[in-house]
């Protein structure tokens, strides 16, 4: 229920999501446990993994349910201009913090968005593309002085101080 296998945090934080909801006085008994069954189907509904997502599904819970009653007294039709003004903005700040937070449980479930760069590109008869992200580096600052392709040695292999190892066919300097 809430991404752990301890009852007792479960038990913690599907209560805090309960008493998160607003409960109205003339609601009666059966009302009121059909209002705490769907809030417990939508905590097992979001299947929590660990218990981030437990809590993150509990804030969730608790953000849209007071965002609800925000726009619940924005309408009643007593309220007065100013205050359906200012539930309105509480209403509008809990429907971010509610998109806020299930973007935070799609990034910690690895589902965050991902950026694509489209690029139009032209190649004409005869060229060649590379599709994918091109690096620079690896250059040598004096191309000039290297050979263009390796050959086979057949002159005498290097001295070395080790006579238990191998040869080297050619000579490295420690440059690249």
């Amino acid at each position: 229920m809430a991404g752990s296998i301890y009852d007792d945090w479960n038990t913690l934080v599907a209560n805090q999501a309960l008493n998160s909801a607003w409960y109205p006085s003339r609601m009666d008994a059966e009302q009121r446990r059909q209002t705490k069954h769907g809030l417990l189907c939508f905590l097992s509904g979001i299947e929590p993994k660990d218990q981030f997502e437990g809590m993150l599904a509990a804030q969730l819970l608790a953000s849209h349910n007071a965002a609800m009653e925000c726009y619940r007294r924005a309408m009643l039709p007593e309220q007065s201009f100013e205050g359906r003004r200012e539930t309105l903005s509480q209403a509008n700040k809990l429907s971010r913090t509610y998109a806020t937070l299930l973007e935070a449980l799609n990034r910690h479930r690895g589902k965050g968005q991902q950026k694509v760069t489209v690029e139009h590109v032209h190649i004409h008869d005869g060229g060649q593309a590379i599709v994918g992200s091109v690096e620079g580096g690896g250059t040598c600052l004096n191309a000039e002085e290297q050979p263009h392709a390796l050959r086979h040695a057949t002159g005498q292999t290097l001295r070395r101080e080790d006579e238990g190892r191998q040869a080297l066919p050619f000579a490295r300097n420690g440059k690249r």
